[in-house]
């Protein structure tokens, strides 16, 4: 089966589009609308690396079921998240799907300035911290996306998404938000981030 990474950045080579181009993730998240929900068989995409635990810097698909879930008035099952750094029996991350697409692409746009480097493939990471994140005006966004995140309640394989596809797997529809709709979550989130 083919990569579905590899068939969507195929297409927009066809088409002339340039790499990490405001044209290009336009079309992304068009196509990522077209597609609908992916659900959890992107985690079996072979262009997506299975990883032991969560490292820095990196963007992470897996599945979750929260600890205090029925204390939460939402809560995303399959996050998309960034990792911020180690927190006690877990680790903490930014999900991406707590923003509505196009501020994702935003904040991945400001995030990829602490890029480890500008090749943007496998060995890219961001480096990023808590305290950065706080202090700089440019990633008010990481507020409503910001979670601690319990190893023991992290239930399929890691799946590391390299740089190269992080400006595809932004777009794509594996959020799965329990007890509130992603429109409603999102919006709550605007309030946090103004």
């Amino acid at each position: 089966m083919a990569s579905l990474f590899d068939t969507l950045e195929a297409e927009a080579f066809r088409r002339g589009l340039q790499a990490r181009s405001k044209e290009a993730a336009e079309w992304f998240q068009k196509k990522a609308r077209e597609l609908g929900p992916l659900g959890k068989n992107v985690l079996k995409d072979e262009r997506l690396q299975t990883v032991g635990k969560p490292i820095p810097g990196d963007m992470i698909m897996y599945t979750y079921n929260p600890k205090l879930k029925q204390q939460l008035p939402y809560y995303d099952t399959f996050p998309l998240t960034i990792v911020v750094g180690p927190a006690q029996d877990g680790f903490y991350g930014i999900n991406l799907h707590y923003l509505p697409p196009k501020i994702r692409a935003i904040f991945l746009d400001h995030l990829s300035d602490t890029a480890s480097n500008k090749f943007f493939n496998k060995t890219t990471k961001m480096k990023i911290t808590y305290n950065l994140l706080k202090a700089t005006a440019k990633y008010k966004y990481f507020k409503p996306c910001f979670k601690h995140y319990l190893t023991k309640h992290v239930s399929s394989n890691i799946s590391k998404v390299s740089a190269a596809e992080w400006n595809i797997a932004i777009f794509l529809e594996t959020a799965a938000f329990r007890k509130k709709t992603s429109r409603f979550v999102w919006a709550r989130s605007r309030r946090q981030y103004r």
